[in-house]
């Protein structure tokens, strides 16, 4: 596939490459080429803004410093560390695919998309960004970004939102790529889209700008073509934090399998119209005093909004089964998800002793 005249590829990847190498952003994942750390902070990116991955990813290389440390740790303290980041089956998905290359690579991540990709969790964005950025493979890494970046450039109108239009991007990248510099040309696409070529265009500074073809016929701000999505579901959620006669809370951990798998909550039941005693009663087997709200929020996930109506309780009776009460301690060592995050915050800053935790 030829998108520009030879000459003209060469120009375009030579001026990509050199803003890149000038103005990149300073970040930690890029003055290492550990194809481990690099994998990492790809898996921490996935949906989710620099400048909040950075003191994750610092404190998560910090902790599991090689693949074994990763392999070889607790899956609970694995999501502990990942706890706020969201998308909690990313952090499972990377600890089971370092797992595998421990036990089946001799620890060495491999250098070859058919097997990097046979990796649990590592899709071809994943596998792309490895390959060229820890090992200089000219492999595409095609991502919402780059995307954004090359259907300005070339006027490519295909819906983004259509699975087999990746692979149309997918098929330009390898056309374009610099094979010497894979690493640079891929983040450089990268980084055109994250900081001026974004959804509001900043082409006055862009790099690339006399090889867009958007640019030229003032198109910029229509493309991408990206399809709307289906509306999202809305679920309205009770949770419960329930505390016992010796100070201690009622914690319940969620299903291996669904959403925010394994991560502990306060115990949380979907609304009904019975009363709330009726509610903890029924769902949990406890008889409880007093209700009093605590907080109410909404929090999307990328497929639904739970909206959360949170409450404290008293209870004189024993754990049911299935259900522990926690010291205070206990509970912040838990990998919780942010919607029990911001619950316990509240907990702790109207129901106990900060020193307890």
């Amino acid at each position: 596939m030829q998108l520009f005249e030879r000459k003209l590829e060469k120009e375009f990847r030579k001026a990509l490459i050199t803003w890149y190498l000038e103005e990149k952003r300073d970040l930690p994942w890029r003055r290492t080429s550990n194809p481990y750390y690099i994998w990492v902070s790809e898996v921490m990116l996935q949906q989710t803004r620099v400048d909040t991955v950075i003191p994750y990813y610092e404190r998560f290389i910090e902790k599991f410093p090689t693949l074994a440390d990763l392999a070889n740790a607790d899956e609970e303290e694995v999501l502990k560390m990942w706890e706020g980041l969201g998308y909690y089956s990313r952090a499972r998905n990377l600890q089971a695919g370092v797992q595998e290359v421990v036990t089946t690579y001799d620890s060495r991540i491999p250098e070859n998309r058919k097997e990097i990709s046979k990796l649990k969790g590592v899709g071809p964005y994943t596998a792309g960004a490895v390959l060229s950025i820890a090992f200089g493979v000219p492999e595409h890494a095609v991502d919402g970004n780059v995307m954004r970046v090359l259907s300005r450039i070339l006027m490519i109108e295909d819906d983004i939102a259509i699975p087999r239009t990746r692979k149309l991007f997918e098929e330009v990248v390898m056309a374009l790529i610099d094979k010497e510099d894979p690493s640079s040309f891929n983040q450089g696409l990268m980084e055109l889209g994250a900081t001026i070529c974004t959804p509001r265009p900043k082409c006055l500074l862009c790099p690339v700008r006399e090889f867009c073809a958007a640019f030229h016929e003032g198109r910029q701000e229509d493309l991408p073509v990206k399809s709307k999505k289906g509306k999202m579901r809305t679920v309205p959620v009770l949770s419960f934090a329930i505390r016992n006669t010796e100070g201690k809370w009622l914690m319940t951990q969620r299903p291996a399998e669904g959403l925010l798998a394994n991560m502990w909550e306060f115990p949380m039941v979907e609304n009904n119209t019975e009363t709330l005693e009726n509610i903890v009663k029924a769902n949990f087997g406890l008889t409880v005093g007093s209700i009093t709200p605590l907080t109410e929020f909404r929090h999307i996930f990328s497929h639904l909004t739970w909206e959360v109506k949170s409450y404290v309780a008293t209870t004189n009776d024993v754990s049911p089964d299935g259900i522990e009460f926690l010291s205070a301690a206990e509970v912040d060592a838990l990998p919780k998800a942010v919607p029990v995050m911001k619950i316990w915050d509240e907990v702790k800053n109207g129901w106990i002793d900060n020193e307890d935790c």
